[in-house]
């Protein structure tokens, strides 16, 4: 049974936003984390994957005690720096910086880390070609293009809309198929947005860039009007093993690659 948050929990600010806790992450690795978060922000604006200054991303901590980073609200990705990124415990209290927690992050995020250790890193966005696929009835991302078969197995998708989630239940009812289905790293919410999961940063915003091509792939495919061309199952399982085999390097270095443009310029925009 998941865990779940207090809806009382307040997010007090502390003016602790240089200073990582000396007891959340006693490994030095925090210090890494933030910076591929806050690179994982700026990627994502740089994208366009961004709406305004909502949306949220996480990453928990590799320590004894249950430790996340999170976005403050109010401010832009585009702005996003290491040190501005809260620490929050498993309640949604701010440990330290300065800012608030949006609720929908804190009980999505949380309960999400809880429901599916695998995932380190927790992506949400309303990128707009795969929002658009939560939009139409039967919408999914199907076995049509090379791309879409990286996430072949990996997909969920919520078929009701529960509305914003504002309180802990309605984080746990999104957090239920990763408690129950933990080979899940991408679940496309109804009428909503998607959450990516990934055992890193990394990981995560390699799948994150990839699912949007994907879709867009797939709607543009759509909008000729003419039936889409199924790739055959075998093919689609050799494709997959294909992409699998360096999945993980191909991810860091990708991400290492994204990371250097952005932080050697960061007002570069990206083509999708």
């Amino acid at each position: 049974m998941l865990e779940k948050v207090d809806d009382k929990a307040q997010s007090q600010p502390t003016d602790n936003a240089t200073k990582p806790s000396a007891t959340a992450d006693n490994s030095g690795n925090e210090a890494q984390d933030r910076t591929d978060l806050a690179n994982a922000f700026r990627l994502a604006e740089a994208f366009g994957f961004h709406e305004g200054i909502c949306n949220h991303f996480s990453v928990k901590l590799d320590c004894a005690e249950e430790r996340y980073l999170i976005n403050p609200y109010g401010v832009h990705w585009s702005e996003m720096t290491g040190d501005k990124l809260l620490l929050i415990d498993g309640d949604g209290n701010v440990l330290s910086g300065e800012g608030m927690v949006e609720d929908s992050a804190k009980f999505i995020h949380i309960g999400g880390h809880r429901a599916n250790v695998r995932h380190k890193a927790l992506l949400h966005t309303h990128m707009p070609y795969a929002t658009a696929l939560t939009m139409v009835e039967g919408g999914k991302l199907e076995m049509t293009h090379q791309t879409a078969v990286k996430f072949h197995g990996r997909t969920e998708y919520q078929q009701n809309f529960g509305g914003l989630a504002l309180s802990s239940e309605e984080g746990e009812r999104l957090a239920k198929t990763a408690q129950d289905k933990q080979h899940i790293d991408i679940t496309f919410l109804a009428n909503h947005g998607i959450v990516v999961g990934g055992a890193s940063v990394a990981l995560a915003f390699d799948d994150l860039y990839y699912l949007e091509r994907a879709c867009r792939q797939q709607l543009f495919a759509m909008q000729t009007g003419l039936p889409l061309k199924f790739l055959p199952d075998d093919i689609v399982a050799l494709t997959k093993e294909q992409i699998e085999r360096d999945a993980v390097q191909f991810a860091d270095e990708h991400f290492t690659a994204l990371s250097r443009v952005i932080e050697n310029n960061p007002g570069h925009r990206f083509n999708l």
